[in-house]
């Protein structure tokens, strides 16, 4: 298939291209990028008065497949990725059976070859998620893991995490980190602060989160490796990650849409809807993060897409699944909470949904160059429209954002060349 997008406004930092161009695809790679490209017999997308980027690429998502398939599954968490403007999502290895193992990892390459985008997968550090032995990474890594994370749960053992970096820096494998001290977030449901004294429950102080950030800062520093800091909650923690860069240590980190956009408060009217791990912080945790993501000390914008069933989350606070969707409202959020409100640019953007997350984890995209894989989002910055929950294609329907207000989303996503959403 053939397609010609023209008229676009073209954003993609990869070849500091910020004007407008056409793009002629074909075969499912990028043919040429130009201006006034004229080709006949071909399908034309009319991409006047929208920008055209490098397809968007998430490199947090649980799609829950194997193991937990009532919640979401591959066919169905590809599809809300591709309605969110992403060509590219990765998913992370707490599944059942965890993948720790060639088998496994088989399995998923096999269902993400019918997805509707690019599916790749995390190893997991260690065997089953139990802090205690190294996963196989070379052979994981020769069966497609992009990287290796125990998300959702933290390595509390210094010594297994210290090997577990060695080898990955040999491999040049990302090491994601889940950075909460279990003996602070254990049994304890929200942000420890005003929203929880009012409630009376047990909070999880931001302390958690930066004891280990920072030890895992000295691990990376004292192996080589390459160290990434999964959805960051706190402004100090923002700090000590702009603090290790100026030293030059290998670190990069994420913020997921819902830690820049709520604080803790939105509890109050979300309930468990708003439960999630590492949960919604203070308003001036908010200000940090969208600090770390304007200065360049936060990389990458990731949702960590957590789905759950409505029977997971209708349960008390301390008991119900932490976690919420994110894949379809993530890129409205960004525009609105980051470049209509606070003045990022789409450059900046575009680097963090984008090309950014290409290069961290050694993969094809984040650009529309000649001769690229064809994986493309056309958006509309200035649509306004409002969060449906009734509409997502998302299998699940836990998140706090139902009935918010947008402006700006993805209104055609194309994959390898072909053009897997469009709005009807």
């Amino acid at each position: 298939m053939t397609i010609l997008i023209k008229g676009g406004w073209i954003v993609d930092p990869s070849q500091k291209i910020n004007e407008p161009m056409d793009i002629l695809v074909s075969e499912g790679k990028i043919e040429r990028i130009e201006k006034d490209i004229d080709v006949r017999g071909c399908e034309v997308f009319d991409a006047r008065g929208k920008y055209v980027t490098p397809g968007l690429i998430d490199m947090h998502v649980h799609f829950r497949e194997p193991g937990f398939e009532q919640k979401e599954t591959i066919e169905t968490g590809a599809r809300a990725a591709v309605a969110g403007g992403f060509s590219t999502a990765v998913c992370m290895p707490n599944t059942n059976p965890v993948i720790d193992n060639l088998k496994t990892a088989a399995f998923i390459k096999e269902k993400a070859s019918r997805a509707a985008c690019n599916v790749l997968m995390m190893g997991s550090i260690t065997k089953n998620l139990d802090g205690k032995e190294k996963s196989p990474y070379r052979e994981l890594q020769e069966g497609g893991i992009v990287g290796i994370t125990d998300d959702g749960k933290t390595v509390m053992n210094a010594g297994v995490l210290y090997e577990a970096m060695a080898e990955a820096a040999a491999l040049n494998l990302l090491v994601s980190s889940h950075c909460e001290d279990i003996h602070l977030v254990y049994d304890r449901s929200i942000h420890r602060g005003e929203v929880s004294k009012q409630l009376n429950l047990m909070g999880i102080p931001a302390i958690a989160e930066e004891i280990i950030i920072q030890r895992d800062l000295m691990l990376a520093e004292a192996t080589g490796a390459r160290l990434h800091i999964q959805h960051i909650s706190t402004k100090k923690g923002v700090d000590l990650v702009r603090q290790a860069k100026k030293k030059g240590i290998k670190v990069s980190a994420e913020a997921a849409p819902h830690h820049f956009l709520l604080w803790d408060e939105a509890v109050l009217k979300h309930g468990t809807m708003a439960k999630m791990s590492p949960p919604l912080r203070t308003k001036e945790d908010v200000e940090g993060i969208i600090q770390g993501l304007l200065d360049g000390t936060i990389d990458v914008i990731a949702t960590d897409h957590a789905p759950h069933t409505e029977k997971d989350k209708d349960q008390d606070l301390i008991y119900a699944a932490n976690g919420i969707i994110g894949l379809e409202t993530a890129l409205g959020i960004a525009l609105t909470a980051l470049v209509h409100e606070r003045g990022m640019t789409l450059t900046q953007l575009v680097e963090c949904m984008s090309c950014k997350p290409a290069k961290l984890l050694n993969i094809p995209g984040g650009t529309l160059a000649a001769g690229s894989p064809a994986d493309i989002t056309i958006m509309d910055i200035h649509r306004e429209w409002t969060v449906d929950e009734k509409q997502m294609y998302s299998k699940a329907r836990n998140m706090p954002f139902h009935g918010l207000k947008l402006q700006g989303k993805a209104i055609c996503t194309i994959v390898k060349g072909v053009v897997k959403y469009t709005e009807a």
